[in-house]
């Protein structure tokens, strides 16, 4: 597809701007690990520069970036700041998906929440950790809707959120259990951010549970209604989308890492067990970036099914192994030096683990390839 020259100009001013503002990030990502606090004024800037509404179409007011460029502005910002960049990749994927569905499914149910990005600039939070395939909470019907009551984990941004995109289980004696899906305002009096991060790594993304302790939603509200535990097109939808995207980030983290054992390493002498090293290290680099760019490559093909899935997930997978065998292998490149967080390897050692976590996990993810290729049902793996 050809890109015309007002399209490239609005792409590189988006990512000149991921570049200006990472280079500000970086003063600040030490102090945000060091402490387990939100990365919050990275996030304000975020909000007032263009990058919140990046990912909406022209047409609508939006930057009008495709998911390459989006991939590449986290991509960027992965390299200043692994908390900021992963957390705002969970917005950017909540823009990016309802977008495609405008400009490819002619959907327009979609605009009001588009504008609204534009108009507004709200955050999106994801509680994707809570809510893959089963769903999670419990959706009660009364009289003028539905009382939720739930705990999302992995809500990344949570302190700077204004909508939570999310769902909850409503369970019936005599019928599946079917799965709500609905927006919920951050500033519910009944919806509470805890303050439960404390891990290895990621240490900024502020991805705290969120406790919904009996907010009503209207039935108007609920855009989504479909069966716990089965895939749904929506979702082949999301993982296609969203997954280049949240690994773009850890794609930037594990090339900041080599640049970093790469001035370190230069300071020893060349013998043969450190260039064997540095060779091996840009060996699994080179082999992420390979597998980055076939997850974008089954994006690109706009036919989100069991195929993108099973394609973006294998991607997902090999590219995770790569880039955490990456960041180890700079991390020993270094030599001792790498050892002192000072030089922030160390963080980007410890950072480069959440590639882990994000489903499809090893397991099912095998599991759903297999049956791929054995043209076996793949519903029910999540």
């Amino acid at each position: 597809m050809n890109i015309d020259a007002s399209h490239s100009n609005q792409s590189g001013s988006i990512l000149a701007t991921a570049e200006e503002l990472g280079k500000t990030f970086a003063t600040r990502t030490e102090q945000c690990d060091e402490t387990d606090s939100f990365v919050a004024e990275n996030f304000e800037m975020l909000r007032s520069s263009g990058l919140v509404e990046a990912g909406v179409p022209r047409e609508l007011g939006g930057g009008g970036a495709g998911i390459d460029e989006l991939a590449q502005m986290l991509r960027i910002l992965g390299n200043y700041c692994s908390s900021t960049a992963l957390a705002f990749s969970m917005h950017t994927h909540q823009v990016a998906i309802p977008a495609w569905r405008w400009q490819h499914q002619n959907f327009k149910g979609v605009e009001p929440l588009l504008k609204r990005i534009v108009s507004e600039k709200p955050i999106l939070l994801s509680s994707g950790g809570s809510d893959w395939i089963a769903g999670s909470g419990s959706a009660e019907k009364v009289d003028n809707g539905f009382k939720i009551t739930a705990r999302k984990v992995f809500t990344s941004a949570a302190p700077a959120g204004d909508l939570l995109m999310t769902g909850a289980v409503l369970r019936g004696e005599n019928e599946p259990d079917m799965v709500l899906h609905f927006a919920i305002p951050m500033n519910s009096p009944n919806v509470k951010v805890m303050n439960n991060w404390k891990t290895l790594g990621m240490r900024g993304t502020g991805s705290n549970d969120v406790v919904i302790d009996g907010h009503v939603i209207p039935e108007s509200a609920v855009f989504l209604k479909r069966k716990a535990g089965e895939w749904h097109p929506v979702f082949q939808l999301i993982a296609t989308v969203a997954f280049p995207l949240i690994y773009a980030v850890y794609l930037g983290v594990a090339e900041s890492a080599r640049e970093i054992a790469l001035k370190l390493a230069a300071k020893r002498r060349p013998e043969h067990h450190l260039l064997e090293l540095l060779g091996r290290m840009d060996t699994a680099l080179l082999g992420a970036k390979l597998a980055h760019k076939a997850m974008l490559a089954a994006t690109q093909a706009n036919t989100p099914g069991q195929q993108s899935v099973n394609e973006v997930m294998m991607g997902k997978h090999l590219m995770t192994r790569h880039a955490i065998e990456s960041v180890e292998l700079a991390l020993e490149a270094a030599g001792g030096a790498g050892f002192f967080r000072a030089q922030g390897l160390e963080r980007r050692f410890r950072d480069i683990q959440g590639a882990r976590y994000h489903p499809l996990q090893v397991g099912p993810q095998a599991l759903y390839a297999g049956s791929m290729a054995l043209s076996l049902p793949t519903e029910k793996i999540f």
